[in-house]
């Protein structure tokens, strides 16, 4: 075995999510790339503006290292979820850009310090608020690949559209007639259980 690098495992696991969360717009109009798809208002642009977010936090700000993007959805007073929605004026291209802004800040941020630098998250209770880089890239790392996860269905319920990323769908068939049949014996595994209850 190969021993391998901390920070380059940590951040092969970043990458490989945020690719896939970018890979979900793909194809699509503006209208599906922000339309509200769950009762909480879930959407594809949505989840990018909100891990950008996430990412200039907790590899940012959080280690004295702010990147200076107006991030004005998380500012004190803002109204609640807007990071979790793009506005008709922000465009695909603004978010997507400042994503990928995001990216190389948070990359720099784990280029330059050790896995052990601690930080201070900002928005965490004062006393409470102290995190090492290592624990914050993994907090990022999970955030992005639950995000990722989301959209995932989100695409899925849009187009149809489902796999891990381009080239790489990881499904057992591309069958419609396959998935039809599947879907129909969960269905009924799902109502025995409920029976047998």
């Amino acid at each position: 075995m190969t021993p391998s690098d901390p920070k380059t495992d940590l951040h092969f696991y970043l990458q490989s999510a945020r690719d896939a969360l970018l890979w979900k717009l793909d194809g699509l109009s503006e209208y599906d790339v922000r339309r509200p798809l769950t009762p909480t208002g879930t959407n594809l642009l949505g989840l990018v503006k909100h891990v950008a977010s996430v990412e200039l936090g907790y590899l940012g700000d959080t280690f004295g290292r702010p990147s200076r993007e107006p991030l004005p959805w998380v500012e004190e007073g803002a109204e609640p979820n807007a990071d979790m929605w793009v506005t008709a004026d922000e465009s695909r291209e603004f978010i997507v850009a400042l994503y990928r802004r995001a990216w190389a800040h948070a990359d720099a941020t784990i280029d330059a310090l050790p896995l052990d630098t601690v930080g201070k998250v900002p928005w965490w209770p004062g006393g409470r608020d102290e995190v090492t880089l290592n624990h914050a890239v993994v907090r990022v790392i999970a955030d992005t690949h639950r995000h990722a996860g989301h959209a995932d269905i989100v695409r899925e319920l849009l187009d149809g559209a489902v796999g891990m990323n381009k080239g790489n769908d990881s499904m057992p068939s591309d069958d419609p007639a396959w998935w039809e049949d599947h879907r129909a014996r969960l269905e009924r595994a799902a109502r025995e259980a409920d029976r047998d209850a």
